[in-house]
């Protein structure tokens, strides 16, 4: 009996997970059809075939002179990245910085981040443009960058993966030998974060390419605007110019990158989620 409940679970278990599969990779099967067809081929409705059009409408989205597609897709893969790697080593840095140091402000200051947390950007968004365009910035790429070195959600999973990883007396004993604070955090704390570092790498890269509401108010040149804007351009194009297949050809191009970045770092995604690492 013992067996054939375990059985049925495991079958069971793996039924709902190929569902789950299902309707995770349906949506992207039909993006890459609906890319291969025409914009009248379309209009006929859905088709589980994919169509001839594909390096036809490849090159009207890159022959698009209105549309510039790869310097949009070159300034989100510029934008992503830099705030990839900046939210995740700074919060890190932070996350190092309260967990391993005792002061008075310690936990005043967890508090006021987490604090930060449940604060929705779009209260902050008014305020947010009114110092960006005092300080010179507006139409450029750099607020949508720099702000990213402020993540507190990036800040609280990287300070719980610390309790779990980071043994107090390996601190120091790199202390004990002479290493630096920043030498200590750069050469022994870094590695063993590397998991975590992952996972929030690849949650902060597809967040910022996907960000919509913040390059909306500040990008205005279309040379400098990023993907999604790029994508609601072509959308509020004039009806009769409105070439559905550009839209779905463009959205592919556009989850290329992402998926390189996943493929690039999703063997660490198990090891971040379970918190593994060195314990005492």
């Amino acid at each position: 009996m013992k067996k054939t409940g375990s059985s049925f679970r495991t079958v069971f278990a793996h039924i709902v997970l190929i569902l789950l599969s299902f309707m995770c990779l349906f949506f992207f099967y039909v993006l890459i059809i609906n890319a291969t067809r025409s914009h009248a081929d379309l209009q006929k409705g859905f088709s589980a075939l994919p169509g001839k059009n594909f390096l036809e409408n490849l090159k009207n989205v890159a022959n698009d002179g209105s549309f510039p597609m790869f310097r949009g897709i070159l300034n989100s893969i510029v934008v992503s990245g830099c705030s990839a790697v900046l939210c995740t080593y700074f919060s890190s840095l932070t996350a190092y910085g309260l967990y391993a140091y005792e002061f008075k402000a310690r936990k005043a200051a967890f508090t006021f981040i987490m604090a930060i947390l449940v604060m929705p950007t779009q209260v902050t968004a008014m305020g947010f443009l009114r110092l960006v365009t005092k300080m010179g910035l507006y139409d450029s790429l750099l607020p949508l960058i720099i702000p990213s070195i402020a993540s507190p959600a990036v800040f609280y999973f990287m300070y719980s993966y610390l309790q779990s990883s980071l043994p107090l007396s390996l601190v120091e004993a790199a202390r004990i030998d002479g290493s630096g604070e920043f030498h200590t955090f750069n050469r022994i704390v870094i590695p063993i974060m590397k998991p975590a570092i992952a996972v929030q790498a690849i949650f902060t890269f597809v967040g910022s390419w996907n960000n919509y509401f913040v390059p909306a108010l500040i990008i205005q040149s279309k040379n400098k605007m990023t993907v999604p804007i790029l994508i609601a351009t072509l959308r509020g194009a004039d009806y009769m110019n409105f070439d559905m297949g550009k839209i779905y050809m463009m959205i592919t191009v556009a989850i290329v990158p992402i998926i390189i970045v996943y493929l690039l770092l999703s063997k660490y995604i198990i090891a971040g989620v379970t918190l593994g690492g060195v314990k005492e």
